[in-house]
C-alpha cells in the first residue's frame, strides 16, 4: 500500500454543531482557518461522520448528525478533497457496546419492518449523498456492535437476525455504490478473541462485508497503549487473513491534553501496526473527534485545545 492511499482520518461529527454554536478554530500561528483546512493541513485525508435517524436537534452534544445535516458535511469534506467515511448508527442517538437503542420512529415495528427500515433508512442516505455528488469509499453498518444492533431483535443473541440486519445495510448500500466498502465494525480492537467469535458467527450466518472494523482506545482500557498494541497488531493481521478481509482502525484517541507525547507515539504505532498487515489489507485509521474541544463536548480525548488550537502536531 502506498502512503497516498493509506487513509488518515478523522471523525468530526461535532463540527457542524459546534459551528452554529460559533466555536472557532485556529491554526498553530493563531489565524482563524476552516476545521476541515486546518486538519487537510495537518496530513489528514479522510473524514467519518456518523448518522443518526431522527436525533434530538436542540441537544448539541448528545443531537444532530441527521441525515440531511450529515450529507451537508459530507458534501463540504468531498469538495475539499477528503475521502469519506460514514458510520451508520441506527440509532437517534449514541449506540455502542452497552447500548443500542431502535430509532424511535422504529421501536414498534415488527422485526420484517425492522429490516426495510435498516434498508430505506440506508439507501435514502446513501442516494441524497450520491444525488450531491458524494460517493463514500467506506460505509458502516453499525457502530461498535459486538453485542448487536437494534435491540432486542438485532442482538448477537439472535445472531441470525443480527445477520439479516447487516445484510439488508450492505445490500442498500451496494444498490447505490457499488464501489464502497461496506465495514461492520467492533470495540476493543485488541481483543482477539472478541472478534474471533462475532465474526465467525458472521460468517456462519452468511453475512456480508468488505473490512472488519476496529476501535482501539488505550485510555479507556486503563493502560498504556505499551500493554496492548501488541494485541493489536495480531488481531489486525489475523482478521485480514482469517477471514480474507481488509482491516481498518475506524476509531482511535488518545488523552492529548494530558500526555500529548504518549498520545502522539501511540498513534504512531497504530498507523504502523495498520500498515504493517500483509498483501495491503491494513487502510489506515480515523482519530475520533479530534475537533471536540472539551469546552464543547466535555470529551477527555479530543485533540483540541480549548483556545481553539489544534494539539497535536
Amino acid at each position: 500500500m502506498s502512503a497516498q492511499t493509506f487513509a488518515k482520518g478523522a471523525d468530526t461529527g461535532w463540527l457542524q454543531q459546534m459551528e452554529a454554536n460559533n466555536y472557532l478554530f485556529y491554526n498553530d500561528q493563531g489565524v482563524q482557518q476552516d476545521c476541515f483546512q486546518i486538519l487537510k493541513d495537518k496530513g489528514i485525508n479522510s473524514i467519518r461522520l456518523r448518522v443518526w435517524v431522527n436525533p434530538s436537534m436542540v441537544d448539541w452534544v448528545n443531537g444532530h448528525c441527521s441525515p440531511a445535516e450529515v450529507v451537508t458535511m459530507a458534501t463540504r469534506a468531498k469538495n475539499m478533497g477528503f475521502r469519506i467515511m460514514i458510520d451508520f448508527h441506527y440509532s437517534d442517538s449514541w449506540a455502542d457496546p452497552s447500548k443500542q437503542t431502535k430509532p424511535a420512529a422504529w421501536a414498534s415495528h415488527s422485526f420484517p419492518q425492522l429490516l426495510d427500515d435498516v434498508y430505506n433508512h440506508t439507501y435514502s442516505v446513501m442516494n441524497a449523498l450520491k444525488a450531491n455528488g458524494v460517493t463514500p469509499e467506506w460505509v458502516q453498518v453499525g457502530n461498535e456492535i459486538p453485542n448487536g444492533l437494534l435491540w432486542p431483535e438485532g442482538s448477537t443473541s439472535n445472531f441470525a437476525q443480527l445477520t439479516q440486519f447487516l445484510n439488508k445495510g450492505y445490500d442498500a448500500v451496494k444498490a447505490v455504490s457499488a464501489t464502497s466498502k461496506v465495514v461492520v465494525h467492533l470495540d476493543k480492537g485488541n481483543d482477539n478473541a472478541r472478534f474471533r467469535s462475532f465474526f465467525d458467527r458472521l460468517t456462519t450466518n452468511g453475512g456480508k462485508y468488505d473490512v472488519i472494523g476496529m476501535s482501539y482506545y488505550p485510555y479507556w482500557l486503563n493502560q498504556d497503549y505499551t500493554a496492548s498494541i501488541s494485541s493489536l497488531q495480531y488481531n489486525l493481521t489475523d482478521m485480514a487473513s482469517r477471514y480474507g478481509k481488509e482491516v481498518v482502525v475506524a476509531e482511535v484517541g488518545g488523552d492529548c491534553t494530558n500526555a500529548p507525547q504518549n498520545a502522539y507515539d501511540m498513534l504512531v504505532a497504530v498507523q504502523n501496526a495498520v500498515f504493517a498487515v500483509p498483501n495491503s489489507k491494513g487502510l489506515g485509521l480515523f482519530y475520533w473527534e479530534p475537533e471536540g474541544y472539551r469546552s464543547f463536548s466535555g470529551y477527555q480525548l479530543s485533540a483540541w485545545g480549548n483556545d481553539g488550537k489544534p494539539r497535536l502536531h
